[in-house]
């Protein structure tokens, strides 16, 4: 199990963060990575890092794939799969955790009722490490598979987890022993009672009985700000605009606060009242719809609309600082003076 290799790598990667790092997430994911990728073989090392530069880095799907890049969980030992979540971990919120378990525990679920073995697969989910995990130096890493793409990019003491995306068939369970199991159905029932909320105030966040059949970004590289439609936060009373944070807020609970902060303080400052909410479709449960936040530098969308509405998709965007492309440029230029 190569145990010496990785607690000197624990101890390494420790020494390491003295008088560098005081973000607690970047901390720990500098760890969790580099212990790790300690407990792995030659083979498993290939599949598993990228050269942070390549472009296979900002390459994210949530479809199911046979040949995602990436060192797949059924490739790992047992030992080595509990390591992967310990990095998964770091990244997200007790809540996240659980989310994206639930979320690879259904595919487990559609194959017993009949789906491909292979890809109704739960372990047909992959790690890839881009650049040397460093509390000084950037690098990133992805955890994805079907209906999972969570992007992590550091720089320093600074952590971006965006494009954020989970996804979940059913969306509901109605049958079986987990009958009553909904991963997302906390944002969705919260955005409904927002939704309604304002049509009772006399707003109109509906832009169209029909919705999308899709998230309007699905899985571009650069998400691109949608049309401003629905109501904007600067037309909404205190309380209001209160529901709409604490839906954003929501939605970020999935990630870790470290990872967030910095976006949640602009967007409950400077951004409050430069806020759109949209909703397409019927307001009905269990029947098609999507809805979108947009703000100034971000975008979350979610839409329920395949397979009688019980198949729903989330996402959370930056619209400047995707995989740290901002912070990246401006590094590099500083750098480069």
């Amino acid at each position: 199990m190569r145990f010496p290799i990785i607690l000197a790598a624990l101890t390494s990667a420790a020494l390491a963060h003295e008088g560098h790092s005081h973000n607690p997430a970047t901390e720990e994911m500098t760890t969790a990575a580099t212990v790790f990728l300690a407990s792995l073989d030659e083979t498993q090392s290939k599949a598993a890092k990228f050269e942070f530069k390549n472009p296979e880095r900002q390459n994210w799907h949530f479809v199911p794939m046979n040949d995602r890049e990436g060192l797949r969980f059924d490739a790992l030992k047992p030992h080595q799969q509990h390591l992967a979540f310990g990095l998964l971990g770091t990244g997200l919120t007790q809540k996240g955790l659980m989310t994206a378990t639930q979320i690879m525990t259904l595919e487990e679920i559609l194959r017993s009722r009949g789906g491909d073995p292979e890809v109704r697969n739960t372990e047909k989910y992959s790690i890839a490490i881009f650049g040397q995990p460093s509390v000084t130096q950037p690098w990133g890493w992805r955890f994805e598979g079907h209906h999972l793409s969570l992007n992590f990019s550091l720089l320093g003491d600074k952590v971006v987890g965006l494009p954020s995306f989970f996804g979940t068939n059913p969306a509901e369970l109605k049958k079986g022993p987990l009958k009553g199991l909904r991963p997302l159905g906390e944002i969705e029932d919260a955005a409904r009672a927002f939704a309604l909320e304002l049509v009772k105030a006399g707003h109109k966040p509906i832009f169209s009985e029909k919705p999308p059949k899709e998230i309007l970004t699905a899985q571009d590289r650069e998400a691109k700000a949608q049309e401003i439609q629905g109501v904007k936060s600067s037309a909404l009373d205190g309380e209001q605009i209160k529901h709409l944070l604490a839906l954003i807020d929501l939605v970020a609970s999935m990630q870790r606060h470290e990872v967030t902060n910095d976006s949640l303080r602009k967007i409950h400052t400077t951004q409050r009242k430069k806020i759109h909410f949209a909703w397409g479709g019927s307001l009905e449960r269990n029947s098609a719809h999507y809805f979108r936040i947009q703000g100034v530098d971000f975008l979350i969308e979610y839409a329920n609309t395949q397979n009688d509405a019980n198949h729903a998709h989330l996402v959370w965007r930056d619209l400047k600082n995707d995989f740290a492309r901002d912070s990246l440029k401006k590094h590099y230029e500083n750098d480069h003076e």
